[in-house]
């Protein structure tokens, strides 16, 4: 099937069912969503067998036609995009949200992302995020709350306002080159004379990205995003688990495109270590269950970041491999605070309590997402987090056992609710009967999947990457047995840590309402570039 496909069938497809509506076309759209997936799967068996995948559309030259490019890792991202899409639509097909303009939004994202993975022309990538920030602000606002509009406009707001260092890099690079193909743009770096040239594209392009990834100091809006209380979980799900993907995956493509020229390593790890601490302080101190898996989402971006500015090849393929497994888990994460948030009627953490006794299938679910995204022994977390540190050592190993130190103590904290007899609030009914809905077939179906994938990805996590990426990254025994003993000892310390320590830290309290407004936001995303700018002004 033609790549353009990809990014146009969810659009037809969401359009068709808007106007046409039917009783059964959720159903027809969910046979449709395998469909999909199906030739998603096709396709990333001709480019693992063939070799990337290129079409110019309207025929044109290349450089002059946008291009739509895929190769392994674009294939397996598209994959993974259309199967969460799925998974989400399943799980959702009953709930009253799933109106037909939401499924309309909804896939209309899906198609987007794909276009984002696919794209290799700068302003086609530019257009793409710019409508996929229009349609998960229409998301994040669908219930018209106050708090949610609120929060969409301040997410809208400043992804236009990052988004204009973004169109402005663009121009500066077509001016230098003539030219907005990544590919074409890449081989001709080697001809600029003076790299010097390049800082300030660089600067405006990479801005942009590190907001779109949320990476320090420009990360404050996504707890807005994920964590805002009216809107639905899948969509929390799909923000955390999938779209902030997007902007990795762009800050991997645009590394790599300035790398004849410019390299920035060493300041994206430092980004990546501060990113991955303050995420896990932040997520630390707050008492939202919403808000502790967003922060917990910068803490893991963090730590990706970290592992792709590593120059090892094992430290790349973990990284990307660890993507795909944050999708997994924290999809999972926060359809299961969706469902508790239902069942409790509250948000905060310290009000659930004895979840297991009262909502056993959800509780064993959660531990499995819990020990994938702690990295323990046979599950995908793990895996992942072997490759990123493997070669590594000194401060570096140290840096990524602290972050790894930090997820820990969150889940430690989360999981307590499992088996807390009571409520830490006196102002929380204990007497209040928790109501949780059975779940349907269908949602039980989509939570086993998503588990199973986290437990499946540990146990053949090799064989995985090297299936998936052609990655010929193999795990020894006795070094996975090393980083087991690390992670229990890791669990031991987180323990030991929040049980006797954290609460006697007056820090986590005070920066619980911590809130930036929107002014503060964009003299954050200003001060980021110009510090970028400094930085390349002394380091190239």
């Amino acid at each position: 099937m033609p790549l353009f496909w990809f990014v146009l069938l969810p659009v037809l497809i969401g359009s068709i069912n808007y106007f046409v509506t039917h009783k059964w076309s959720k159903y027809f759209i969910l046979v449709l969503q395998v469909m999909l997936l199906a030739f998603a799967i096709h396709n990333f068996a001709i480019v693992k067998t063939n070799g990337p995948i290129s079409i110019i559309l309207g025929n044109y030259a290349k450089g002059i036609g946008i291009q739509l490019y895929c190769d392994n890792i674009a294939a397996v991202l598209v994959v993974f995009n259309i199967l969460i899409f799925t998974c989400m639509g399943i799980f959702s097909i009953s709930r009253k949200y799933m109106t037909s303009l939401f499924t309309l939004l909804f896939l209309l994202l899906q198609g987007l992302l794909n276009g984002i993975f696919l794209s290799n022309d700068l302003f086609n990538l530019y257009v793409l995020i710019e409508l996929s920030t229009i349609v998960v602000s229409i998301l994040i606002m669908f219930k018209k709350d106050r708090l949610s509009i609120y929060d969409g406009m301040v997410y809208l707001l400043i992804n236009i306002a990052a988004m204009s260092f973004f169109l402005i890099g663009i121009g500066y690079i077509y001016k230098i080159f003539g030219i907005l193909d990544i590919s074409l743009i890449k081989e001709k770096m080697s001809l600029i004379s003076n790299p010097r040239a390049l800082i300030l594209p660089y600067s405006f392009l990479m801005t942009a990205i590190c907001l779109k990834s949320a990476i320090f100091p420009l990360f404050s809006w996504l707890p807005k995003a994920h964590g805002t209380p009216s809107a639905p979980s899948i969509v929390s799900a799909i923000l955390s688990g999938l779209y902030i993907k997007g902007g990795l995956y762009l800050f991997i493509r645009i590394q790599d495109m300035f790398s004849p020229q410019l390299s920035t390593q060493p300041l994206f790890l430092f980004l990546g270590f501060i990113t991955g601490i303050i995420g896990f302080i932040l997520a630390l101190s707050q008492t939202d269950i919403k808000r502790i898996l967003a922060y917990s989402t910068v803490s893991q971006i963090g730590l990706i970041v970290f592992g792709i500015s590593l120059s090892s090849w094992e430290s790349n393929f973990g990284s990307i491999y660890h993507i795909l497994n944050h999708g997994l888990f924290k999809a999972l994460l926060f359809l299961i605070a969706g469902l508790l948030i239902d069942a409790f009627q509250t948000r905060d953490i310290r009000k659930m309590y004895n979840v297991y006794e009262k909502l056993p299938f959800i509780s064993i679910i959660s531990f499995i997402a819990i020990m994938g995204i702690t990295g323990a022994p046979l599950f995908n977390g793990s895996i992942s987090k072997y490759y990123l540190a493997k070669n590594t050592s000194g401060y570096l190993e140290y840096g990524i056992f602290l972050i790894n130190l930090g997820t820990i103590t969150i889940f430690i904290r989360f999981f307590e609710m499992f088996f807390r007899k009571k409520p830490l609030t006196e102002d929380y009914d204990v007497e209040n009967t928790v109501v949780a809905k059975p779940l349907l077939l269908h949602q039980k179906a989509v939570l086993i999947l998503l588990a199973a994938l986290c437990l499946l990805g540990g146990i053949f996590g090799s064989q995985l990457v090297q299936f998936l990426f052609g990655a010929g990254l193999y795990i020894s025994k006795e070094d996975y047995f090393a980083k087991s003993l690390i992670y229990l000892v890791s669990v031991l310390i987180s323990f030991v840590f929040y049980r006797y320590i954290y609460s006697k830290i007056s820090l986590f309290k005070k920066i619980r309402e911590l809130e930036f407004s929107f002014p503060t936001l964009c003299l954050s995303l200003f001060l980021f570039f110009s510090a970028l700018l400094a930085y390349l002004h002394f380091t190239v």
